[in-house]
């Protein structure tokens, strides 16, 4: 019996595979618990859409990510994260990517997630380079300026 696999399956494939299995595995086991539907014309028709309409998705994701990493790498734009500082430059604590996370979003009105933003806890102050994963694979460089209060 011919399936569609709606979710990722160990040892048989991944959501949206089109699979061919014995009918009592697909009938007693991934039906039965919303893992895959039949792979009738119906069904297929509409898997074709999802896919059409998640590429056309796709580039406009993309292009927005292009537009982000154009703004974020103006070479006017440094991000400034102020902290406290020890006497030999020191941060008491480290600036954390949910920090620039915060502050991108404070300072140049771009909403990035923590876990996009690539850098180890920054532990001095001064100017750094970090990396922000905006897309698949388009990521921009960030400049970061840690001050002292």
């Amino acid at each position: 019996m011919k399936v569609i696999l709606i979710q990722d399956v160990d040892n048989l494939g991944k959501a949206r595979d089109i699979k061919n299995v014995k009918t009592g595995y697909a009938n007693n086991f991934l039906l039965k618990r919303g893992l895959a539907i039949p792979a009738n014309k119906e069904n297929l028709k509409k898997l074709e859409e999802e896919i059409a309409y998640e590429k056309e998705h796709e580039e406009e994701l993309r292009r927005e990510a292009v537009d982000f990493k154009e703004k974020l790498e103006a070479e006017d734009l440094v991000i400034t994260i102020v902290s406290k500082v020890g006497p030999e430059g020191k941060l008491y604590g480290a600036v954390t990517s949910m920090d620039i996370a915060d502050a991108l979003k404070e300072q140049a009105k771009i909403s990035v997630d923590k876990r996009k933003v690539l850098s180890d806890h920054i532990k001095t102050s001064g100017e750094h380079e970090v990396k922000v994963k905006l897309f698949t694979d388009i990521e921009a460089s960030v400049k970061i300026n840690i001050v002292g209060e």
